[in-house]
């Protein structure tokens, strides 16, 4: 059987892994460097039988998925940090109101209009604290073409599971890098679609227990009867000031992520096994690393790579124990410290933390990545 391979965008694997993933609604506005997500999503969801619609700007577009994907479609929309900022409100009102729907941010320099043109680490904090209000975050990092398809449909499966907004960060460097990558075929890779209810529309609870994660939730239209509101609600969607009922729907947010680490977080780790130096890295920026230590096994260091590409909830179990084991780790991102920031939360042992960090537009080198480590071991 002939093997399907495409030379690819990572913006383009994106757009390609939300048709694979079932995506039959696209809202957004272009803006660089995510524009090519938005012009794919264009030529293809029309063949399929989805929607695209181009809005005025990005605080519509958001709107937009959030209304389709109430209505039953799974709906994207992709854009960049400014674009981004705009979107947190309704961001937020998607995780209060539970709609599932992906977002895809492929980062540039900031802040303002910033580095229209080239890449960056930055919104990392965002993506996690950028809505107001107590909420859980779901983000995805890819470092690779392949990851940008496999991730994005990961993206919409967790947002249908656990029915809320997912954010891919992607950062330009990868959005617009080229590999070659194979395509699954279909079946291969594991979809997820929401159960619908089965109960009778007079039993049907819209904000039941039973549907905060994995269990069936109706669509707008199809005959069950629900309130949808960014106000804090009671289980039918209708708003409240109930002490006990505002801490039932906080609780119910918060223990979407709680409970369910383990089947969220994902860490790839190389070279661990008998390193004495970890870096710390994702997305683009792991890349060079990834070089780097490659470079450094061949001079006789030990060092590996540790790469989230769950980046929220963040990974702290897996990373603190890393952090006890070895005697140094270097933090290696393409922003002032955003990832280290959140290593140093971490490090309670007082192991030794080295920020190697880019944030001029241009690509962390794997040559700076490797000057450090060599030096840790002088």
């Amino acid at each position: 059987m002939s093997k399907d391979i495409r030379l690819l965008q990572g913006n383009e694997a994106c757009a390609l892994g939300a048709i694979y993933a079932g995506c039959d609604f696209f809202g957004g506005y272009p803006i660089t460097p995510s524009t090519e997500v938005a012009e794919e999503m264009a030529l293809m969801l029309p063949k399929k039988g989805g929607k695209f619609i181009q809005m005025e700007d990005e605080i519509a577009g958001i709107g937009t998925i959030l209304g389709a994907a109430a209505a039953g479609a799974k709906a994207m929309t992709a854009t960049s940090g400014p674009g981004f900022s705009l979107m947190m409100e309704l961001l937020g009102y998607g995780c209060m109101a539970e709609i599932p729907c992906v977002i895809v941010n492929v980062q540039r320099g900031g802040p303002s209009t910033g580095l229209p043109t080239k890449g960056a680490q930055a919104d990392m904090m965002q993506a996690r604290w950028g809505t107001h209000g107590d909420h859980p975050t779901i983000a995805l990092c890819p470092s690779s073409v392949e990851e940008s398809f496999k991730l994005t449909v990961k993206a919409f499966n967790l947002a249908e599971k656990f029915r809320m907004p997912v954010i891919l960060l992607l950062d330009e460097f990868i959005g617009h890098m080229r590999e070659k990558m194979q395509m699954p075929a279909p079946g291969e890779l594991e979809l997820y679609t929401h159960p619908q209810p089965t109960v009778s529309p007079a039993e049907y609870t819209h904000y039941g227990d039973g549907s905060s994660v994995g269990g069936p939730y109706a669509s707008m239209g199809s005959g069950y009867r629900f309130n949808i509101t960014g106000l804090t609600h009671d289980q039918h969607g209708f708003p409240t000031g109930r002490s006990d009922e505002i801490q039932w729907k906080m609780d119910r947010l918060k223990d979407k992520i709680e409970k369910h680490r383990p089947e969220l977080l994902e860490v790839d780790q190389e070279f661990m096994d008998d390193a004495e130096i970890a870096v710390f890295s994702y997305g683009g920026a792991a890349r060079s690393a990834q070089q780097a230590i490659r470079e450094a096994r061949a001079r006789g260091i030990k060092v590996g790579l540790v790469r989230p590409t769950t980046i929220w909830p963040f990974p702290d179990q897996a990373l603190e124990e890393i952090l006890r084991k070895v005697k140094t780790v270097i933090v290696a991102e393409i922003s002032q410290g955003q990832l280290l920031g959140e290593i140093q939360r971490l490090n309670q042992t007082h192991t030794k933390v080295i920020p190697v960090q880019r944030y001029d537009g241009e690509m962390l080198t794997p040559n700076e990545v490797l000057n450090a480590i060599v030096e840790v071991t002088k």
